[in-house]
């Protein structure tokens, strides 16, 4: 073998599990996953995948449970008393701005 340098690094340790158990269903050892990382790396001079936040998607009524949602509407309906409300114009510039829709 040739000459090798160690990388360390300190990771969640449920984290590392979950991810050692699909690498190994995949065949390949977390140090040649290291080594494709760097290789691309190299190849590209860039990180070889976006880094980016996930887009945030509303959540559905099926995904709330009922103390959730009881929750929700308890936020909406103490708006309302303060005063805050928006128009049909501004939900939708918020929901586009913050998810896209």
């Amino acid at each position: 073998m040739a000459n090798t340098a160690a990388v360390y690094a300190r990771i969640d340790p449920q984290l590392k599990a979950d991810v050692e158990d699909i690498l190994s269903s995949l065949g390949v050892t977390p140090s040649s996953v290291v080594q494709m990382l760097y290789s691309q790396i190299k190849l590209t001079r860039s990180i070889p995948f976006g880094i980016k936040l996930p887009v945030k998607a509303p959540l559905s009524l099926d995904e709330l449970t009922r103390e959730q949602l009881n929750a929700e509407l308890q936020k909406g309906y103490d708006s309302i008393l303060a005063g805050k409300s928006y128009s049909a114009d501004e939900v939708d510039e918020i929901m586009n701005r913050e998810y896209g829709i």
